[in-house]
């Protein structure tokens, strides 16, 4: 069954074709999450709402792009949103800010199945490091390094041509290698 047939068939409101898309996407969703917010439940409640809106705004999606493409969009959308809306609340306002000087930052925690036990440890130094990268250049990373995505498909999800998303990608290597540079000896493995 082509793209076509199914987003026809998605449309009449065959339940059967939805349960297979989300039964087909739901890991690729799930670990675009985590990949962005680090929290298991977090990442499950994005999910959840990404097939939500897949469903609901259906008639939204014009078929220029994959399905897949389109889910990547909305995900990523979704936890950058939920991210920002737990860093303003953790941050606070200003005077919070100003009397909380000095205070370290909160550890990072997470669990990610792509991730071994054994290096979870360097594993959460580039989470930390990939927090300080502007947001277009740690999403271009995150799926090209940890999604596995081609620099074609990035620049079909994040609507920007080949040529803006290498430049994120150099970019971003290039400020986390030296944000790490006093972490690891040997980074040119990135």
């Amino acid at each position: 069954m082509d793209q076509q047939e199914i987003i026809a068939r998605l449309k009449k409101g065959d339940q059967g074709v939805f349960s297979e898309i989300v039964e087909r996407c739901q890991e690729m969703v799930f670990n675009t999450a985590l990949s962005i917010l680090r929290q298991d439940e977090d990442a499950e409640d994005i999910t959840q709402e990404v097939f939500v809106t897949l469903y609901e705004r259906l008639d939204d999606f014009r078929e220029e792009s994959q399905l897949s493409t389109w889910l990547y969009r909305i995900t990523i959308h979704k936890a950058l949103d939920l991210d920002k809306k737990k860093k303003r609340a953790r941050n606070g306002g200003l005077l919070k800010r100003i009397f909380m000087i000095g205070e370290q930052d909160e550890p990072v925690h997470f669990n990610h199945p792509g991730i071994l036990l054994d290096k979870k440890e360097n594993a959460a130094a580039l989470f930390k490091a990939l927090d300080r990268l502007p947001e277009k250049q740690r999403i271009v990373f995150m799926l090209q390094k940890m999604e596995g995505l081609g620099n074609k498909d990035i620049a079909e999800i994040m609507k920007t041509s080949l040529t803006a998303v290498e430049s994120l990608q150099l970019r971003a290597k290039k400020k986390l290698k030296e944000i790490l540079r006093n972490t690891y000896d040997n980074i040119d493995h990135l």
